[in-house]
């Protein structure tokens, strides 16, 4: 049996080159303008509609999580909402508090003391960086490699992934410019199919409590589906959830993909957890589209994802891959 979740797109999701100018998916800072911080009524309401009724683990203990929107690259329309989902989904269930920034400044030693999880939301480019002042950029990076390391937790969405990488490696593939937050996160973003193009998503995790709404079965999902560069994602450092069911997509629709961004060991991963120190890390590849938001398995996929980074729900975290295998 094979489920399809699709909602009808209640806001366009468009990719808004507002903060700078991508060159071969490399960053170029341009002039600071001021990110859309209001979701459209509509995709609040078709969201709110779908949320889960309850938490799959009851907190340890009060959670605050911190939803950081900063986009230094492409701004997706979709971020506002993401970030109301957050607040809206730890509302309902009780599972955490959250406070919204779209000041990267929030990444400080001190201030993270008071939360729990750092939630990126479809941040991309160099977005804790400030290009006058290389010693606060230095800081920001140390405080959230240390606020994970420490025992917090990490979750991301989307262009969480597209993310501190730029083009000029060997042969024009691109490479890692913060190597700690791309093994943290798990990959770096090389190339997307276009919403809304058709995905079969495969479950490599059955048994894990964050697949468990999926009931162990493929679904198909219509988004902006991001792949990820063959030496940046492994099996190795994380433990897959969800991928690409890639034999299920048409010769066609493979094609769109260039032959030089192709993984050669065919592995299309989309979302995923991992240890980082003594802190956890979960990510979910989709979340271009308003419409992802409207999806009661999918917010029930992040939900359960941000209470396995806080520490709340216990999952299988060990590598899907052994070395060399």
């Amino acid at each position: 049996m094979k489920f399809r979740y699709w909602a009808a797109p209640v806001g366009a999701a468009l990719c808004i080159a507002a903060l700078s100018v991508n060159t071969g998916r490399g960053f170029q800072a341009q002039p600071a303008a001021a990110q859309n911080q209001t979701p459209k009524p509509a995709d609040v309401e078709a969201m709110m509609a779908a949320l889960p009724e309850k938490a799959p683990a009851k907190p340890r203990q009060p959670r605050k999580v911190l939803v950081l929107a900063k986009a230094a690259g492409y701004v997706h329309s979709s971020i506002p909402l993401a970030a109301k989902t957050v607040e809206a989904l730890g509302q309902k269930t009780g599972a955490w508090s959250t406070a919204v920034s779209y000041d990267p400044a929030v990444m400080s030693a001190d201030n993270l003391k008071q939360y729990d999880l750092v939630f990126l939301d479809n941040t991309t480019g160099a977005f804790l960086d400030d290009p006058n002042d290389p010693a606060a950029t230095a800081s920001r990076q140390k405080a959230l490699l240390d606020f994970v390391r420490g025992g917090k937790g990490l979750a991301g969405i989307h262009a969480a992934s597209d993310s501190y990488h730029r083009g000029g490696g060997p042969g024009g593939s691109e490479v890692g410019t913060w190597p700690d937050f791309n093994k943290m996160i798990g990959g770096f973003f090389k190339f997307h199919w276009v919403f809304p193009q058709l995905i079969t998503v495969k479950i490599d995790d059955p048994k894990s409590p964050l697949t468990a709404m999926f009931h162990g079965q493929e679904f198909e999902i219509h988004d902006e589906t991001y792949t990820f560069a063959q030496d940046s994602f492994s099996r190795e450092n994380v433990h897959v959830l969800t991928s690409i069911d890639y034999s299920k997509m048409s010769d066609a629709d493979k094609a769109k993909e260039p032959a030089a961004t192709r993984r050669t060991d065919g592995d299309y991963a989309l979302s995923w957890i991992r240890r980082e120190g003594r802190g956890r890390v979960f990510y979910e590849a989709h979340g271009h589209s308003e419409t992802i938001y409207a999806m009661r398995p999918m917010l029930e996929h992040i939900l359960a994802g941000v209470q396995y980074a806080l520490g709340d729900l216990k999952a299988d975290d060990s590598p899907s891959a052994k070395p060399g295998k």
